[in-house]
């Protein structure tokens, strides 16, 4: 893909997140309907790897290195002033986006399961959601209490036959997998979480910390590895007499078509529960549902479709005729 092709997929690209940011972020929605119609820092970004063109990734390290959210004007600047910087950045760092809101999604079909439950989660981040039962949860007003009474309540509006747990699970091993895994003891790692929130999302940063706080109370254990070659080996140390729960949320779009179905084979032989909360289509073999623009889906052993969700963790649309045990 060379020139006019490449800027026109870059362009795509931010107009797709624009459409995601509409209603969200009005600020990032009009930042990335900019940058697709920027000669300028559409060829700052051709200049990267193609992994590495994100507007996740572009806007966040731009607002670590200016220390506040950017307008397209503070960005053109940067690209010509400081573009080396800008694009070391890019480079070194990855949209680790770990929105502990997703935990409200998940909760209904991990609180169906056999208990206690031995958690693994795949790009874990900072294992802010691997604390699924530290936080406390309030669905439309149907609440519940976390083992953590600090920690923060995550509200999540419910649609359809939700199956509403009386509490949260009992975990009893815990334990995450990440390429580059961040660490909620460092003030930097932190820095870079919340420069991954956007703008005009309510309370969503006070929420980070908040759930950052709990974290380092309670430091979960995120090991530095791959969801394809140290997944096995992570599981095989997973008490006996739990119900082992292998999941994950928006990562399969970061991993190429034949390693996800690699990762699905080797998660099948795991004897573990396996759920999945990613965008319509990414896991193999799953027929993709009527999903009316939901962003992500959730899934159950790579065969039921259980919900649809947003992708940070706002609402869920529980489907009529499955159940979460």
């Amino acid at each position: 893909m060379h020139g006019h092709d490449l800027s026109a997929a870059v362009a795509e690209n931010y107009l797709a997140f624009a459409r995601e940011a509409h209603g969200r972020s009005p600020m990032y929605e009009a930042l990335a309907m900019a940058v697709a119609d920027d000669a300028g820092v559409g060829g700052f970004l051709s200049s990267l790897p193609a992994a590495k063109r994100q507007p996740n990734l572009l806007f966040a390290a731009a607002r670590y290195l200016l220390g506040a959210p950017p307008e397209i004007d503070d960005l053109r600047s940067l690209v010509s002033r400081d573009g080396e910087r800008l694009a070391s950045v890019m480079r070194e760092k990855r949209t680790q986006t770990n929105e502990p809101a997703r935990c409200a999604t998940l909760l209904p079909a991990l609180a169906g399961l056999p208990p206690p439950l031995a958690l693994i989660e795949v790009g874990a981040s900072a294992g802010l959601t691997l604390l699924v039962d530290l936080y406390s949860y309030d669905y439309a007003g149907h609440r519940l209490p976390g083992r953590d009474p600090l920690a923060p309540t995550l509200r999540c509006e419910p649609h359809g036959p939700v199956p509403f747990p009386a509490e949260v699970p009992e975990v009893r091993w815990r334990a995450g997998l990440d390429l580059n895994p961040l660490d909620v003891t460092s003030d930097d790692d932190v820095r870079w979480l919340s420069c991954l929130v956007w703008p005009g999302e309510g309370d969503r940063g006070q929420r980070l910390a908040a759930a950052v706080a709990t974290a380092r109370r309670r430091p979960p254990d995120v090991r530095r590895g791959d969801l394809l070659r140290d997944l096995p080996a992570l599981a095989a140390q997973a008490p006996p007499d739990a119900t082992l729960v292998v999941y994950h949320s928006a990562v399969l779009a970061y991993v190429a078509p034949a390693d996800r179905r690699r990762f699905a084979a080797t998660v099948r032989q795991l004897g573990a529960v396996w759920l999945s909360n990613e965008g319509p289509g990414l896991v193999p073999d799953l027929p993709v549902p009527a999903h009316a623009g939901a962003p992500f889906v959730l899934t159950r052993d790579g065969r039921e479709t259980l919900a649809f969700t947003d992708s940070h963790g706002t609402w869920l649309r529980w489907l009529p005729d499955t159940g979460a045990g």
